[in-house]
């Protein structure tokens, strides 16, 4: 298991020139970038901080979350629209869509997770958890990222960690073990698989 804590997220400007994204993950890494190979997968956070067009990113899908925040609407191209109004709620689609954001009420924070699309689309969703709850081995990764709330978690016979809310836990193949809310206070996660792998 790979714990990644917010505070080592890598600040990195937006393609459009917009704002900054907070890289917690690519793959490959930071040396590759530099030497212009693009990433098969990365987990980031961006904070909106007006509306406006989001950054082209053709050749990639795309999953959103929000953070934190009233909301968002997405608008894209075609006329489809969907707002995310509550931290948790998410959309998966096309990163080379044209998308333009329409912040609800004030600023908000999301979570990116983006795929090359010619790796297998990756299956996400939000938890809310009340108690323990099982990760299961698995044929690729699992990305286990707290919304809100701090989360213990236990692989196997390691020891013990917490994830407080925005750090990332990467869970290989062989990774199985439990998570639970680390405090009396329900928790909300979000989850991803993914088959691929951290190199």
């Amino acid at each position: 298991m790979k714990i990644i804590p917010r505070s080592s997220f890598t600040p990195v400007p937006w393609r459009n020139g917009g704002g900054v994204t907070h890289e917690a993950l690519r793959v490959p890494g930071a040396a590759q970038a530099a030497a212009g190979e693009p990433f098969r997968w990365r987990v980031s956070i961006a904070d909106i901080g007006s509306s406006g067009p989001f950054s082209d990113f053709s050749g990639y899908h795309r999953t959103l979350v929000l953070l934190r925040g009233t909301g968002v609407r997405l608008c894209f191209d075609g006329g489809e629209e969907r707002l995310l109004r509550n931290p948790g709620d998410f959309v998966e689609f096309d990163g080379g869509t044209p998308t333009h954001s329409i912040l609800i009420d004030g600023p908000c924070s999301d979570l990116n997770l983006m795929v090359a699309t010619s790796r297998p689309r990756p299956h996400a969703w939000t938890l809310p958890l009340t108690g323990p709850h099982e990760l299961s081995r698995g044929t690729g990764l699992t990305l286990v990222f707290p919304i809100a709330g701090t989360v213990a978690m236990s692989c196997d016979e390691g020891e013990p960690v917490r994830l407080g809310e925005w750090d990332l836990a990467v869970l290989s193949p062989d990774d199985a073990g439990l998570m639970r809310p680390a405090t009396a206070e329900a928790c909300l996660v979000f989850l991803a698989t993914l088959e691929d792998n951290l190199a």
